[in-house]
């Protein structure tokens, strides 16, 4: 059995993602998710539950927990302007991520694609049926067997991200959109700060984070993996002649890190990474002798296009001409 000493409780405690929850009204999707944090393996913290409307009751709840409130009215604000005093008391919190519970406000455009796959959202339908209001009575209307609820990605088009995970609820014979709506309002209870600690997790998830690179790696004219020295490897080339270009590493030789591994031009770009980005970069045990780099995977604020930024750059470094010369005509189109 896992230690669960104080130590071990702190070193939870530290790692767990940090939350801001947007509300409108009563807030009982917030209050799911915030007993939920309480739990002793929880993934995630809330750090403010904030809100467009000076009485919702999920406030009440939320300063009776202990948690911060802040309250910013959209009456006779633009909706950028709402969305930056919101934004900006998220900050201030230290917010990792946005969750929006019962906010019945659309984010502008700026703001999702600011916090782009850090604002998670639920809906009452199983999309993509039902986008929008009134899904209860929808489903009754169309004769489905079925309702429920969502919990999405937030992107600027609504209801429209990645859909993390569902749960059904039958619709039965006689069901109004109010009894159907309050049986799938225990349903989003269950299901929605499961899917918040799952989708937090996945930056710390090795499993998750290799798919990724491997993806962006394999995306690449002429790669294939192969594993060497017990780690994940991208080659380009060739299985006999091919070079390699990244490596994945799980906290191989008791780094703590979850990694790329890419070829820096040399010993002094590494040193100059480490030491000006700590919190982004280290010298890996074993090939930071030879000039290769770590960039972090396991933080929450990894930025997956500069990650891919440095596989192509790696890439490069030691595919031949004729591959480097037909990426760049691509570019050029």
């Amino acid at each position: 059995m896992a230690d669960a000493g104080p130590d071990n409780v702190a070193q939870t405690a530290r790692n767990r993602a940090k939350i801001a929850v947007f509300i409108s009204g009563g807030g009982t999707n917030m209050a799911a998710i915030l007993y939920a944090s309480r739990l002793a393996d929880a993934a995630y913290e809330i750090v403010l539950v904030a809100s467009n409307m000076a009485d919702a009751g999920g406030l009440e709840l939320a300063q009776l927990e202990g948690i911060a409130t802040f309250v910013h009215s959209h009456k006779g604000h633009s909706r950028a302007n709402h969305d930056a005093a919101m934004e900006a008391a998220a900050k201030e919190a230290g917010a990792d991520y946005l969750v929006l519970a019962g906010y019945m406000r659309i984010l502008s455009d700026e703001f999702a694609q600011r916090w782009q796959g850090r604002i998670l959202n639920i809906h009452p339908s199983l999309l993509p049926k039902y986008k929008g209001l009134n899904t209860f009575a929808r489903a009754i209307e169309a004769g489905d067997s079925h309702a429920g609820a969502s919990v999405h990605v937030v992107t600027p088009d609504l209801d429209a991200g990645e859909v993390l995970a569902q749960a059904r609820v039958a619709i039965a014979r006689d069901d109004t959109a109010e009894t159907l709506g309050a049986r799938v309002k225990l349903a989003e209870h269950q299901l929605y700060p499961r899917s918040i600690a799952d989708y937090v997790s996945r930056g710390s998830d090795p499993g998750h984070l290799f798919a990724r690179v491997r993806e962006l790696a394999l995306a690449l004219p002429e790669t294939h993996e192969r594993t060497s020295h017990g780690s994940p490897g991208f080659r380009v080339g060739s299985e006999k002649t091919g070079k390699y270009f990244a490596y994945f590493s799980d906290r191989h030789h008791g780094s703590g890190h979850i990694a790329l591994l890419v070829k820096t031009s040399g010993m002094d770009e590494l040193l100059n990474l480490v030491e000006s980005q700590p919190d982004t970069y280290y010298k890996p045990a074993f090939y930071g002798a030879s000039g290769w780099v770590g960039v972090i995977l396991n933080r929450p604020d990894a930025d997956w296009d500069h990650i891919a930024e440095w596989l192509e750059r790696s890439w490069r470094s030691v595919a031949p001409a004729r591959l480097t010369k037909l990426i760049d005509a691509a570019d050029m189109f």
